[in-house]
């Protein structure tokens, strides 16, 4: 067991290094609100459980799954991303947030990750528990599937 400090410090530490990109992914699976919660309920979940979860091989991506599983409860039929103003975001296709909250939910989340937040596809599989290659396939479907929504050329 760790002294209050150590365990404090180790946390303090796992969260400065991992908190920002479990929010970009929970946020891609939940939209930003309930992403932003859910977020906070996993980290919470953390701290109680950090003698648990800090001998874990990948705690950020158990914590990924925590934060998925509690905030079911709140998810909407699909998650809702705010409309693009065209006039303060022009760098932004307008029906951009329309077209990602219809991907199927593991296509809008690895396009969003990689695409949106610069993630490798290693540390979306790792997050997410599954195969570089099957990131590179959902990136792949994802993409081809706005293009063709947005009506972008191939």
């Amino acid at each position: 067991m760790l002294s209050d400090d150590v365990r404090a410090d180790a946390f303090t530490l796992f969260v400065e290094s991992t908190e920002l990109r479990l929010r970009h992914a929970l946020t891609a699976v939940m939209g930003p609100e309930i992403g932003r919660e859910a977020t906070a309920d996993a980290l919470a979940y953390g701290w109680e459980h950090w003698d648990r979860v800090s001998g874990l091989e990948n705690p950020a991506g158990y914590l990924y799954r925590v934060g998925r599983n509690l905030a079911e409860r709140m998810r909407q039929s699909s998650p809702s991303f705010a409309p693009v103003d065209q006039v303060a975001e022009a760098w932004v296709e307008p029906k951009l947030p329309s077209a990602l909250g219809k991907l199927p939910e593991k296509q809008r989340v690895v396009v969003s990750l990689v695409h949106g937040y610069g993630w490798s596809l290693s540390e979306v599989a790792d997050v997410l528990g599954v195969s570089k290659g099957t990131v590179q396939s959902y990136v792949d479907r994802g993409l081809k599937r706005l293009r063709r929504e947005l009506g972008v050329g191939l």
